[in-house]
């Protein structure tokens, strides 16, 4: 509802500059506002209390809060890539050209046709959706479904890309405080004068939180003196605009800093993302007002106390001309106050509590304004608009005892510390009954990066995480009301907010438990309580006591529901930063791309790196290139950018037995100079990756993974000695990208190594198969390990990556008249498959084991333990129906089809034709010249010589014969020369 009346006052307003007036749009009304004001302040100054419409039933809503907090006032901000869905009002600073518009509701927010849901209500109780709309079933497809779907939802998403840029930013401290205001203030300096760096992060624009509003120009000056003396420091760093959204482990918090919101002319990234590392973190959040429960509690009108205050004595704005305050305690007279102090009618103060003494009642009371005691409010009067108010007694059942005029309700129900970052990583709570409210638990904090519990005392002393307080205040105790009255009715109850966004009632809650939701967490995902875009900020420990008193248990026993990061929501552009368009997945190279780039490469995604599938020459399609790359390898020497295997360094005085649990193999036993493969498996004895293992040093080794697996396998590894075996001395390294590696193969790869020079002894006696040797090669480091994916006589020669490129040119100068050739992923791959050599990710789909490939040999049986082994051992694993590994052999010489099943007898359950096996590679191998094959066939190995039927989609069956995996120099007498 508009009022046409001015809303801005005269004077006050220490955040804005009223000489400067900034225009800006409302669903098609041109507004003004002033320099310093929310888009809520600008709102209520032009005199729009009606800013919303609630999720469910679609019912009139206003701001409630002036916060992170508020779940009513929420807008689609801007226009083109730069509209954004469910922007908060009471934290948008107001920017000239702003346009707006309402959501949730159609086809105006003053004419809304789904508000027709709200005299539905009756039959859209908590859980509707779980039971209706189920029968009939066709209905629920064609009907329910597709209506619900249009319905869901807020905001709707942007439709054109984001022109906006963000960033990432990454800082380490002694000591985060989180939160400006004079509690944070004055805990960064106790820990500056310590020393140590300490870093202070305010969410708003402004510092000093609620104490410049509370205490006036004392505070202000307080709050001012403290910023002087900070400010002054150079082992202190000020934040504003920056909003802590989550704690996690080890000290690690991430923030959101706003530099340019909604303004795109200042040049700078719009938002950057903090990634900080913190010793210590103080988390000086505050607390946030807690509404009342009463009928209408919803109408646009009624606000929390403290907000009504924050926008007179912050942006000079009167949400109305007449307030009335209701409260369960003192803190709430200072919103009478300040009303009077702006010159506002103040109808009266209604006071849950038998008796209201003390600095702050007293002083209303001599401002003539009456304070009615033991009372509360039995409904609000109004619909789009507070009207007035019925008062009742507190006590009783909701009787009228009399009524005011009254266009603001100022509420509050007690205040609630912020506890999400203390929660977020492990701190506990407990109930102080004394505030009613939950507050962290100095003997439960959360755990510190060395695994021992932090401290929680309050104040700043030693600098550890806790919820720091505010300054001291004369106030009387807090009366706990959570219904008002206290016996209201059924009737009542059903018109009580609790969740204002997501239209969540006091008899959703109790409804909750008559139906056996217990849980809090039941609870929650029944009714929706807290899962609106505030994240239950406002609503629930209100939820929580309604919970409680419904199943009659304390309030300790009920519990909370979790908190989680973020504290308040962020976007994904801030979160991706330049991670988007190109940048979203940045290809990774090697040292060589370019040359391979030069000389014609076609290309190959594996992971995120780009790897030469083949050279193709001119007149060469890329299966002739293949052909030829095989072919000079085998008759001479060919080279291959083996660069991007993982390389993972594993050092410590336990590494070797930390590798005897990664690995199925014994690599403790592995001497110093030597090469092993192995092979590692899942706790559920899943084969995840192989690559050949080099003992470095008595403590050290180096083990190789696949390309695609260097992450993952690292982070296995991490996840491990982290979790289960934290006690271990062992440190692992990624150092992949460090190293360029290069596979010299083929039976003139000695000599062409031999032509670089260097100090390494290449000769058979010195560097034996599955040899390691260090030293120089052509005046580079490197080191050399005597291994063969390619069955060939080969060396693959690691050095710094930063000389990559320079070996690579010396190995090909070097061999031109011996015709070297560099070759691709798809020559290594049929090379590989005419051995009998297994493919992480061909012959593995998640489901395989070792003893399916042929790969018992590398389970060593003389180790009592290691990852997968007890899986191993289970019925399904041993039985003898499992798909086992064999050769394949076409016989009408045309290429199997990777992936082709091989039907059996007999059809499934669902009428399909049973399976015995499937190809997992398939080759034509232009040194046989003839199709190659592998497969995974039950009962394989014992079934040599039977012919099997592969169904193609076009009907045709092929036909091939089991054989012997190996195709091509079983003795592997050529991986010596």
């Amino acid at each position: 509802m508009t009022h046409t009346r001015p809303f801005r006052l005269p004077k006050g307003g220490r955040l804005i500059d009223r000489a400067w007036q900034l225009p800006f749009r409302f669903d098609g009304r041109h507004l003004r506002g002033v320099t310093g004001d929310t888009l809520a302040s600008a709102l209520l100054a032009n005199g729009q209390m009606m800013m919303g419409r609630s999720f469910k039933y679609h019912r009139p809503r206003g701001p409630l809060a002036s916060g992170a907090e508020e779940p009513n006032a929420l807008f689609g901000l801007g226009q083109g890539g730069r509209f954004e869905p469910n922007q908060r009002a009471t934290t948008t600073p107001l920017v000239p050209g702003m346009v707006l518009r309402s959501q949730n509701c159609w086809p105006s927010l003053d004419a809304d046709l789904m508000s027709v849901n709200s005299w539905l209500a009756p039959l859209l109780p908590a859980g509707f959706y779980y039971k209706t709309f189920i029968h009939p079933r066709a209905a629920w497809k064609h009907l329910f479904e597709p209506l619900i779907r249009r319905s869901a939802g807020l905001g709707r998403a942007p439709a054109e890309r984001d022109p906006d840029r963000y960033e990432q930013a990454y800082a380490h401290a002694d000591l985060v405080v989180v939160g400006g205001g004079i509690a944070g203030l004055q805990a960064a300096r106790a820990a500056a004068d310590r020393g140590g760096r300490v870093i202070v992060l305010e969410q708003n624009p402004h510092w000093g939180g609620r104490t410049p509003v509370d205490h006036g120009p004392e505070g202000e000056a307080a709050i001012a003196a403290l910023l002087d003396d900070l400010r002054g420091r150079d082992n202190v760093t000020l934040r504003r605009n920056t909003m802590a959204t989550g704690l996690y482990d080890h000290g690690y918090l991430l923030a959101r800093e706003s530099l340019a919101d909604h303004d795109p002319n200042q040049g700078i990234p719009r938002q950057r993302l903090w990634r900080i590392r913190a010793g210590h973190v103080i988390a000086a959040t505050g607390a946030l007002e807690r509404p009342l429960a009463f009928a209408c509690n919803d109408v646009p009108g009624v606000m929390l106390a403290s907000a009504v205050r924050d926008f007179i004595v912050d942006y000079g704005v009167a949400p109305g001309q007449r307030l009335l305050v209701v409260t369960n305690n003192d803190d709430a007279y200072r919103t009478a106050l300040v009303a009077l102090d702006a010159g506002l009618d103040l109808a009266a103060v209604i006071d849950a509590r038998p008796h209201a003494t003390g600095p702050l009642p007293d002083a209303v009371r001599e401002r003539g304004v009456d304070v009615v005691t033991g009372s509360g409010i039995a409904r609000v009067r109004g619909s789009r608009h507070v009207e007035g108010v019925a008062i009742c007694r507190q006590s009783g059942d909701g009787h009228v005892t009399g009524g005011y005029d009254c266009d603001v309700v100022a509420m509050s129900g007690g205040w609630s510390p912020v506890v999400h970052l203390f929660s977020h990583c492990g701190g506990k709570l407990t109930w102080d009954e004394g505030q009613a409210m939950f507050r962290p638990d100095p003997d439960r904090p959360p755990l510190g990066a060395d695994g021992q519990a932090m401290a929680s005392a309050t104040g700043a002393a030693n600098g550890d995480l806790r919820c720091a307080g505010d300054l001291e205040r004369d106030e009387g105790p807090t009366l706990p009301v959570w219904v008002m009255p206290q016996n209201a009715g059924a009737k009542a109850r059903a018109k009580m907010w609790l969740d204002f966004q997501n239209d969540v009632k006091v008899s959703d809650v109790e409804l909750a438990a008559r139906e056996g939701y217990a849980s809090v967490e039941h609870t929650k995902r029944y009714t929706t309580l807290g899962m609106a875009t505030d994240q239950g900020k406002v609503s629930n420990i209100n939820g929580l006591a309604i919970l409680s008193g419904a199943l009659n248990q304390p309030i300790p026993q009920t519990g909370t529901t979790t908190f989680r990061p973020p504290y308040a929501p962020l976007t994904l552009a801030t979160i991706a930063a330049d991670a988007r368009g190109e940048a979203f997945q940045p290809l990774r190279k090697t040292p060589m791309h370019g040359w391979h780039d030069r000389h014609g490469a076609s290309w190959e995604p594996v992971g995120h790196w780009r790897r030469p599938y083949c050279y193709p020459r001119a007149g060469e399609d890329r299966h002739a290139a293949v052909n030829r790359e095989i072919l000079a390898v085998r008759g001479s020497v060919g080279t291959l950018d083996a660069s991007t295997l993982g390389k993972i360094v594993v050092k410590g005085p336990d590494a070797g037995r930390f590798l005897d649990m990664i690995y199925t193999g014994m690599m403790s036993t592995l001497p110093v100079g030597k090469c092993r493969y192995g092979i590692m498996c899942n706790e559920n004895g899943f084969l995840i990756d192989d690559g050949v293992v080099v003992r470095l040093s008595q403590d050290t080794w180096l083990c190789h993974t696949t390309t695609g697996g260097a992450e993952r396998i690292h982070g296995h590894m991490e996840d491990w000695l982290q979790c289960e075996w934290w006690d271990w001395k062992v440190f692992t390294a990624n150092l992949t990208e460090q190293f360029a590696q290069v596979a010299v193969a083929g039976p003139k790869a000695h000599t062409l190594l031999e032509r670089l020079g260097g100090d390494i002894d290449l000769s058979p006696e010195a560097l034996p198969f599955m040899g390691f040797a260090e030293g120089q090669l052509a005046g580079i480091p490197a080191r050399v390990f005597r291994i063969s994916f390619s069955g060939e006589l080969s060396f693959e020669v690691a050095v710094p990556a930063g000389r990559g490129l320079e070996l690579w040119e010396r190995l090909h100068e070097a061999g031109r008249d011996l015709g070297v050739t560099p070759y691709g992923t798809e020559a290594m791959h049929v090379m590989r498959a005419e051995k009998g050599f297994i493919m992480i990710g061909d012959e593995t789909d998640g489901t395989a084991i070792p003893q399916d490939l042929g790969l018992g040999w590398a389970i060593s049986r003389k180790k009592p333990d290691y990852i997968g082994k007890r899986a191993h051992a289970r019925s399904h694993m041993t039985d003898g129906a499992r798909w086992r590994l064999v050769g394949l052999e076409s016989l009408d010489g045309r290429v199997l089809p990777d992936g082709a099943y091989a039907v059996d007898q007999g059809v499934n359950a669902n009428g399909q034709k049973k399976t015995q096996g499937r190809v997992t590679s398939s080759y034509h191998s232009p040194t046989l010249d003839r199709p190659i094959a592998m497969g995974l066939v039950r009962h394989g190995p014992e079934r040599m010589g039977q012919e099997l039927e592969f169904p193609l989609p076009s009907g045709e069956v092929m036909k091939a014969r089991i054989v012997d995996p190996v195709f091509y120099d079983k003795e592997g007498a050529r991986a010596n020369g």
